[in-house]
């Protein structure tokens, strides 16, 4: 099997992980057997490929990339998708999260440049 750079990977893990929880609504409960086959395949993938990724990175750091681009991605889907609104206080803390995403892999000597 080939090999990805782990940053590869991650983001490999983070966009599966974004596709399947943006895609739960569509799955009616887990009644609905199409959707609820592609979000458990498509979270099996992100959790698989997240389990590569720590082999070569920090858990620490790679699940809080993992949470900060996944929370802001999703809320952003959400949005656009579904209609669902965002308060001024969810933008800020959102924000937050991703200012503090950005100071890890731009700072942080936990994470391999």
């Amino acid at each position: 099997m080939f090999s990805l750079p782990p940053f590869v990977t991650l983001s490999l893990a983070i966009i599966f992980e974004v596709f399947a929880t943006s895609y739960l609504p569509k799955t009616n409960q887990f009644t609905a057997p199409i959707p609820t086959l592609v979000v458990l395949v498509s979270y099996g993938l992100a959790f698989y490929l997240l389990s590569i990724a720590v082999q070569s990175m920090s858990l620490g750091v790679a699940y809080a990339i993992w949470c900060g681009v996944g929370v802001v991605f999703v809320a952003s889907i959400s949005w656009l998708l579904y209609g669902q609104k965002l308060d001024i206080y969810a933008i800020a803390g959102i924000s937050l999260i991703l200012i503090g995403t950005v100071i890890i892999n731009l700072f942080s000597t936990s994470v391999s440049h």
